[in-house]
């Protein structure tokens, strides 16, 4: 393992301590009984408080020193002099321990007393300190210059979101957002609680991946010898609870689909599920209004929310716009009673890229993706959904074509999904086979047939009322983030590259050849001035790392950088 020079000069500090008999990661509890934010807003001068934190700057003055402690609620002022630490004669703990053993990022505990500065800053008298955790590495802390410029922030999003428990210290900010997160989970609990809805759990590892058009992640059940599906959605699960008898459960479920990654889309994701029995998608659309008022209310104290330049208003009641009057606003083409032919010339008309896998639904799903979607900021319910679309959807009463079934949009994307749910197992059965037509024909996100479930319809289901809610999407909405990794602690990232460690010959070779991506290597090697041996050495090794390509053009060979 390569260590920068801090990295090394930390570890002997680490070590000094440990001759000193300092242990620098003691197993003890420790008494800790203020926080920064109970002292601020219980101050009382003289007040003996034990707290901890990191400490995150210091300024030290010869026998006295400010420094900065930071813990979960903020940070706090701490002063530290020598002779309140050290009454006696060693002064060991203040000039050796504090001053020259101590780094910026270590966690201590501190046991004081309150006071204010002569500028009024609430402030603790150290009285005696200990080590709780060596850092060894060096935290990057953004700097200020004198004209109250800030550099060197970590604002890397690659970074940021790979290293997240750097992110959380060094832009404390950042917790807000997820501790709006929580505030919004809570809400919906006490929504549906308050309701006497049932919170539930169901398996996340599925013998068939049902319940959404998804591609799966499928492993495998070594003691059972079976294939097993991370499940894409938790909707026949929870259905099943509903033929058992309850007439409401709900799930905060993970959810895992094998697609593509973007600013609105994580292979792993947080949905709430919800079914009612005895309810259908217009009691749906009523409560889901109720429910977002409060949720916009309990979050930001608000029902209007800032996302970007937009106000967004989640007051009811909202819009509800059939999809197919939708498709004909928009685009101008009624395609109600379309066939895929069809469709697929309007899509063509349109611009949008389809292929012959694609069946009615997923025709008219591309074309109000990319055509309407974006469109409807203001929170709005697309409704009426064709039958190709929706094959765990009721018929629609009055339009046999059609489905009782809702998207909630907001700012332009879907957050919501809900439907009157279907109930007749003959109708189902017919629709997961209409759905196996279509896997057969190549679409890889088509349904699976669920014996089980077909089988748990055949002892009855009550009318029932079901809805899914992109939590993540919520969030995103709640506090201003365009971007899905903002709103994951630890969003899904690309493996990451492993440092190159180039020897001296080699960093020669990529100096002259990077700036200008390639050229002959006849005159490579020539400006490199190595001699044989080492030259070959190093363009096998740049080779090997996958930063020097070489290719014969026409009778040059060219070297290419390839980093």
């Amino acid at each position: 393992m390569q260590l920068s020079e801090q990295e090394i000069v930390r570890r002997e500090k680490l070590t000094k301590l440990k001759e000193m008999g300092i242990n620098p990661y003691p197993a003890a509890l420790y008494p800790v009984d203020a926080t920064s934010k109970s002292i601020k807003n219980d101050f009382e001068e003289g007040k003996k408080v034990v707290i901890s934190g990191r400490l995150m700057s210091r300024r030290i003055q010869g026998k006295a020193s400010f420094a900065e402690l930071q813990d979960s609620d903020g940070r706090i002022q701490v002063y530290f002099n020598r002779d309140e630490i050290c009454p006696d004669d060693d002064k060991t703990l203040y000039n050796e321990v504090y001053k020259k053993l101590l780094d910026i990022g270590d966690i201590i505990g501190v046991e004081g007393e309150l006071f204010k500065t002569q500028v009024g800053e609430k402030t603790v008298m150290v009285k005696n300190f200990s080590l709780l955790s060596k850092a060894l590495r060096p935290l990057p802390l953004p700097k200020v210059n004198d004209e109250g410029k800030v550099y060197d922030a970590f604002n890397d999003p690659e970074l940021r979101y790979r290293q997240r428990y750097v992110d959380l210290v060094v832009n404390p900010q950042v917790k807000d957002t997820f501790i709006k997160r929580t505030k919004i989970t809570n809400s919906i609990r006490e929504f549906y609680n308050d309701k006497g809805y049932l919170e539930v759990e169901t398996p996340i590892l599925q013998p068939i991946p049902g319940g959404a058009a998804a591609r799966p992640f499928l492993t495998h059940h070594n003691a059972l010898n079976i294939p097993l599906y991370l499940r894409i959605a938790n909707e026949l699960y929870l259905k099943r609870l509903i033929v058992g008898g309850f007439d409401g459960v709900y799930e905060f479920a993970k959810d895992f689909r094998n697609e593509g990654m973007d600013r609105t889309h994580n292979p792993e994701f947080t949905v709430m599920e919800l079914y009612v029995a005895y309810k259908d998608y217009n009691w749906m659309m009523d409560t889901t209004e109720e429910l977002l008022e409060k949720v916009a209310m309990d979050a930001t104290g608000s029902t209007k929310v800032k996302v970007g330049e937009n106000d967004i208003e989640f007051k009811a009641p909202y819009p509800r716009v059939p999809i197919l009057e939708a498709i004909k606003i928009h685009t101008g083409h009624d395609v109600a009673g379309m066939g895929e032919d069809e469709l697929r010339d309007v899509a063509k008309k349109l611009g949008i890229e389809v292929d012959e896998t694609m069946g009615v639904g997923k025709l008219i799903d591309e074309i109000f993706g990319e055509k309407c979607e974006h469109h409807y900021i203001q929170p709005t319910f697309i409704i009426d959904y064709p039958k190709e679309m929706s094959p765990l959807t009721k018929e629609h009463r009055s339009n046999p074509a059609l489905t009782e079934r809702f998207e909630l949009m907001v700012n332009g994307k879907e957050l919501a999904n809900a439907y009157s749910e279907l109930n007749d197992p003959i109708d189902q059965r017919e629709r997961f086979e209409d759905q196996l037509k279509l896997s057969e024909k190549g679409d890889d996100e088509a349904m699976f047939i669920d014996q089980d479930f077909l089988r748990a319809l055949e002892y009855g289901m009550p009318p029932t009322s079901g809805i899914g809610i992109g939590i993540d999407r919520l969030v995103m909405l709640m506090t201003n983030n365009s971007s899905i990794q903002e709103v994951l602690f630890f969003p899904q990232m690309r493996p990451e590259k492993k440092k190159v460690e180039l020897t001296e010959e080699e960093k020669i070779i990529m100096d002259i050849l990077k700036p200008v991506g390639e050229m002959p290597l006849a005159e490579l090697k020539e400006k490199a001035g190595l001699s044989g041996k080492k030259w070959d050495k190093s363009t096998k090794g740049l080779s090997k790392h996958g930063l020097l390509k070489i290719e014969k053009v026409e009778d040059t060979l060219l070297a290419k950088f390839t980093g």
